[in-house]
């Protein structure tokens, strides 16, 4: 089968609760397009670069209690990101199932390891030298992870391996983890219909 003959994978999700409301538009074999709008600036710019670096078309809105903090915000923009990813996998036929990125950023360098397991993991390695940047809170970056991990159900390991610069640390993982998960999401007919001996993900 070739590769053209691939359908496209694509979702859109829609979450709503009392403290947020958040659409996440997603073609996972885009082009790298994005139009980001959160309410926490910091937060677009990574959703963006996580678009550019992870070869997928993103739209996020999200209309959250901002007059709290970020916490909501930045908590349930990861959760319907992952549910969005999830969806757009489906069976997850003839995926790599794997993916690793080390980005450097000047003087950090970060590194993502992922696994489409359909289990869920979470470990991340991470010591931001500042509390915040910009408007986004360093405390919220593993937490964003945790919920896009949770709702992908994958293995995701992070690690910032060194670096002084807050802004390049958070920067560095977003990208990582974007080209991280793009190997892994990547078909070709040459994969096994189902990468597992279990026959499932």
């Amino acid at each position: 089968m070739p590769a053209t003959d691939f359908s496209p994978r694509t979702a859109e999700i829609h979450r709503q609760t009392a403290e947020t409301d958040v659409t996440v538009t997603l073609t996972l074999d885009g082009t790298g397009t994005y139009d980001n709008q959160t309410g926490v600036g910091f937060l677009d710019h990574m959703l963006d670069l996580f678009a550019k670096h992870g070869g997928v078309d993103l739209t996020v809105r999200c209309d959250g209690d901002l007059h709290v903090d970020d916490h909501h915000t930045v908590e349930d923009v990861g959760i319907t990101l992952g549910q969005a990813v999830a969806e757009a996998l489906g069976d997850k036929a003839h995926i790599a199932r794997y993916g690793y990125a080390y980005v450097p950023m000047d003087e950090t360098l970060a590194r993502a390891v992922i696994d489409l397991s359909g289990r869920f993991y979470l470990h991340v390695d991470a010591d931001f030298t500042r509390p915040t940047v910009g408007d986004l809170s360093t405390e919220m970056v593993e937490h964003f992870w945790y919920s896009f991990a949770e709702h992908v159900r994958c293995n995701l390991h992070l690690s910032v391996l060194y670096g002084t610069n807050a802004h390049h640390q958070v920067e560095a993982l977003f990208k990582a983890a974007a080209r991280a998960l793009r190997m892994a999401v990547r078909r070709d007919p040459a994969h096994a219909a189902m990468p597992s001996t279990k026959g499932t993900l």
